[in-house]
């Protein structure tokens, strides 16, 4: 008798179970995937070295429960992003913001993703907002953390300085942590890294994948992005005056061009966390904006280690008490 395999495939912060049969072929996979998903096989990009589709799965001697990720657009989402109409503003040729990026950001078929999800993506408040508190979103893999190296503890995967920046941002901002993976893994990777239950800050809540919206540019083509605008949109509190996203991918912040800021990849921990000195030199960079600047998106983010806050002088500062 054939012998049964079964696969756990991840894809979108959801898993789905699949049993196929030792005989069956990488192609036989993808047709399967497609069942579940509604991805079509073309679309789908398989973690990892994919062998031809001819291949059968039996050759591959994959473990039971074998987890499988998968990132891939469905059909819709790609008919929807070409047929948009566009309904742009005249493009200002702005150095900082590329104008394929103005273009996204502005585009009603985008904008009204993001009041889908704001309407119905639930956020679980994990410790409550203080006022007149700026908003720190962080990305998490390559970001806080390198999440392919080989390490024995978290500890040896954790970025260096991870929880003395925390702990100085969270003097001037409310934290959010945003991953494009389900929110199980984004659990499970901060108690691994402590940051959970830091008696030193506190991570107000965390975003996952069901948050992001695709979008579609001819740069990147279909891609999976993070909008500022779920949060403006479910506390009011904050907005592109008071917000800065840190990623180590420009374009997940396609949507807020002003508002992100690429940080430089954590990886291969092992050879660079003896040297890696991003966050603490990131860290004066948030104390500045928060002291200096009304309105972050007025910085370019792109040049940050530039930066030199423009500060009162006493002239000013008196006059500004006077009045």
């Amino acid at each position: 008798m054939e012998d049964i395999i079964k696969i756990v495939l991840k894809w979108g912060g959801k898993e789905f179970e699949m049993e196929l049969k030792e005989n069956d072929n990488v192609l036989d996979l993808k047709k399967e995937i497609e069942k579940l998903t509604s991805v079509r096989p073309e679309r789908q990009k398989l973690k990892g070295k994919v062998p031809d589709e001819e291949c059968k799965l039996g050759q591959l001697k994959l473990k039971q429960n074998f987890k499988l990720m998968m990132m891939g657009s469905l059909e819709e989402d790609i008919v929807e992003a070409n047929t948009a109409p566009l309904n742009l503003p005249e493009v200002v040729n702005d150095l900082d913001i590329e104008e394929e990026e103005v273009a996204i950001e502005n585009q009603d078929v985008y904008l009204s993703k993001v009041e889908k999800r704001i309407k119905n993506y639930e956020i679980k408040i994990l410790n409550e907002f203080r006022p007149n508190k700026n908003l720190l979103v962080l990305d998490i893999d390559y970001t806080l953390f390198d999440h392919r190296s080989v390490a024995q503890s978290g500890a040896e995967l954790m970025r260096p300085y991870l929880h003395e920046f925390l702990t100085g941002a969270y003097e001037d901002y409310d934290i959010v942590i945003w991953s494009a993976t389900g929110m199980k893994w984004i659990e499970e990777k901060m108690k691994l890294l402590g940051v959970h239950d830091h008696p030193n800050y506190k991570i107000a809540f965390y975003l996952d994948s069901l948050a992001m919206i695709s979008v579609h540019t001819p740069k990147y083509g279909v891609m999976d992005v993070k909008p500022l605008g779920v949060i403006w949109g479910k506390f009011k509190q904050f907005s592109s005056k008071n917000t800065i996203m840190f990623d180590d991918i420009r374009r997940n912040f396609i949507m807020n061009p002003k508002n992100g800021l690429r940080i430089k990849p954590f990886r291969e921990a092992h050879l660079n966390r003896h040297k890696d000195d991003e966050l603490l030199r990131l860290s004066k960079y948030l104390k500045d904006l928060a002291e200096h600047c009304k309105d972050f998106a007025s910085v370019n983010h792109r040049h940050w280690e530039k930066f030199k806050p423009k500060k009162n002088t006493w002239k000013e500062a008196l006059m500004s008490f006077i009045f």
